[in-house]
């Protein structure tokens, strides 16, 4: 077999198993341009047919509070997760403080905790402190899962951050804060977007937290939205589908976007040889 049957072969796989891996998401949106009458048609329709757009306009009358609640606990957990992670890692990188590596540990099992269980001892202590059912500790529970893995992330790629750098700004006068400010994340803008496309992603799907600590809430995520639709409207499929496919877009639009940071070189270019 040459080079160029085996390379066909392989592409040709790799378009398998995509195709497979993806027909769930291409149904999902089939599904949500399906008519009602259809639902239930044998065989199916492999495309909308009859097309309609009934579901998205239900998504749009019923869901919009839910997503623009998704949106805001989203943004306002990577800023709480960046404002406590890049300075942690910062430390734990460069200025390197006694205990930091029993911290890093610590970190690390933390990230091993289940979800669920973080959960409970949020319930009893919100349920004390009357922050149950708010965006407010939605957010900071959500920062909890996310703030150890931006630590562990920022810090991995501080460390490869060039001495000289640091060394050039110590020397033109500029104390930790600002080589911190000035030099620290600006050179690690690819770690601290990767870290905040991770952490959004992990707040925007949390389901756990919110049906825990916001079951109650007046303003509830898109995923308790799903999860309260699925249980009012079980025959309305179209409805539902859209519902996805909507809450989908988001994270999809991030990851289109922001793929090329996620692995590109924290420190290419910094230094000149």
């Amino acid at each position: 077999m040459t080079a160029t049957r085996r390379t066909w072969w392989r592409t040709g796989l790799g378009v398998v198993f995509t195709a497979l891996m993806l027909f769930p998401v291409y149904w999902m949106i089939n599904v949500s341009f399906t008519r009602d009458q259809d639902m239930r048609k044998s065989p199916p329709y492999w495309f909308p047919v009859h097309g309609t757009l009934e579901g998205y306009r239900a998504v749009l009358e019923q869901q919009g509070p839910y997503l623009a609640t998704s949106l805001v606990v989203g943004l306002g957990t990577v800023a709480l997760t960046l404002v406590i992670a890049a300075p942690a890692a910062y430390s734990l990188a460069k200025l390197r403080p006694r205990g930091g590596g029993v911290l890093s540990f610590v970190l690390l099992i933390a990230q091993m905790i289940p979800g669920v269980i973080m959960a409970m001892g949020f319930y009893a202590i919100y349920l004390s402190t009357g922050v149950l059912n708010t965006v407010p500790g939605l957010i900071v529970a959500d920062s909890t899962l996310a703030v150890p893995f931006a630590v562990l992330i920022l810090t991995a790629f501080m460390s490869g951050i060039p001495e000289e750098l640091l060394q050039a700004a110590r020397v033109d006068g500029a104390g930790a804060l600002r080589t911190f400010w000035s030099i620290v994340l600006p050179v690690s803008r690819n770690s601290v977007i990767t870290v905040s496309l991770f952490t959004f992603l992990w707040a925007w799907s949390d389901f756990v937290f919110a049906s825990t600590l916001d079951q109650g809430g007046a303003h509830q995520p898109i995923t308790l939205g799903i999860y309260h639709y699925i249980g009012n409207n079980n025959q309305q499929w179209n409805a539902i589908m859209a519902t996805a496919v909507v809450a989908s877009i988001p994270a999809t639009v991030l990851l289109v976007i922001a793929q090329r940071y996620v692995a590109a070189g924290v420190t290419a270019g910094a230094v000149k040889d």
